[in-house]
């Protein structure tokens, strides 16, 4: 049984949707009933995503996709529009994470996490928008983290980029308010993704996350989990169902409490 039957026959457009918390909101969405505008730069493990849910009779269509492409970003949602119909959900869920300390910091690294993290959610934010503000419907979730709120060795870039993410859903979201459209930020922490597996060298890096780390002023997580990228999921998708209907700037920690409530 569907739980949120309001989703079934929309049209969902979510980046970074190859892997980790984009590919879980992808196929939540499906199973939802939503016809899900897959988008993603990495067009094999998307085609990947694609074959795995129509073996499931679940409608996910792909749209290979650099998000900081903007030219490509405009005609994408065009495309989008044209062959599925008026986009009614959208989840800002690509990222990307270059960590280094700040001194070590390249400026093609602190570019291209700017480029994909901000500049990107702004680009398509701002795409589909613009369309929704006519039909004065929809709904919008930017997958930052709860770096964007608490300092982190390492992740200055990443940091700041989620940051920027944040701040910029929550003004779109007071902007759009007048059209009934809602904005929302989700902030996960340590999730069970290859982004999070790429930041340890150790060999139990699940372990050393729940522990944190003193030496970096790293607090562990109280829970004493990390999240699965369906924790995410199941948040995102209560944010763009009409349960949610009154809430709109608002930034929801998914992260076990690692960042002390925020």
């Amino acid at each position: 049984m569907s739980q949120y039957p309001d989703c079934s026959g929309k049209v969902a457009l979510v980046t970074g949707a190859a892997g980790g918390i984009g590919a879980a909101v992808a196929n939540a969405l499906a199973a939802e009933g939503a016809q899900v505008a897959a988008v993603d730069r990495d067009a094999d493990p998307l085609e990947l995503l694609v074959k795995a849910a129509h073996s499931e009779s679940r409608t996910i269509t792909a749209y290979p996709l650099d998000i900081t492409d903007r030219n490509g970003v405009g005609a994408t949602v065009e495309r989008i529009e044209r062959e599925l119909g008026p986009v009614s959900m959208l989840v800002n869920a690509a990222g990307v994470l270059h960590p280094s300390d700040t001194l070590s910091t390249t400026d093609t690294a602190w570019d291209s996490t700017i480029a994909v993290n901000a500049t990107g959610v702004f680009g398509i934010s701002r795409a589909v928008a613009g369309r929704m503000v006519s039909r004065r419907d929809g709904a919008i979730v930017t997958v930052a983290s709860n770096a964007a709120g608490v300092p982190r060795s390492g992740m200055a870039a990443y940091a700041a980029s989620k940051a920027a993410a944040t701040a910029f859903t929550r003004c779109l979201g007071l902007e759009l308010a007048k059209y009934g459209i809602r904005c929302n930020v989700v902030a996960p922490g340590s999730t069970d993704t290859p982004m999070f597996h790429g930041l340890f060298s150790v060999a139990d890096p699940v372990a050393k996350a729940i522990a944190g780390d003193p030496a970096t002023y790293r607090v562990g997580i109280p829970l004493g989990r990390i999240a699965e990228p369906s924790d995410v999921a199941d948040t995102i998708l209560f944010l763009l169902s009409k349960r949610a209907r009154h809430i709109t700037m608002q930034t929801v920690y998914v992260d076990g409490g690692a960042a002390l409530g925020g």
